[in-house]
């Protein structure tokens, strides 16, 4: 099963949203920052979550540390869904609604 780490950042709107936005490319803090509404502080912050999960990568271009996505704990996340929804014949598992 993958790190409960990865399921607490991925939890949060805003840290979701950062992962949408270095889906594009690695991005510095200034620039993260720009489409929120939020501190660099608040943003530094959920870098840091997402880094300490492994969700990101971080590295040193001159004084300025960029940030990218990093797939794999998703890859994980993805796999172990699969293994629950889909039965070992390859079978999607029905999910049925709640009266």
């Amino acid at each position: 099963m993958p790190e409960a780490d990865v399921f607490r950042a991925i939890a949060d709107p805003t840290r979701r949203a950062v992962l949408e936005l270095l889906r594009g490319g690695d991005r510095s803090v200034s620039e993260v920052m720009e489409p929120f509404r939020i501190s660099q502080p608040a943003v530094s912050q959920h870098l840091r979550v997402l880094r300490e999960a492994g969700l990101v990568r971080v590295r040193n271009v001159g004084r300025e540390r960029r940030y990218a996505l990093d797939p794999r704990p998703l890859r994980a996340v993805d796999r172990w869904l699969r293994r629950l929804v889909i039965d070992p014949a390859g079978h999607v598992l029905r999910i049925q609604k709640e009266e």
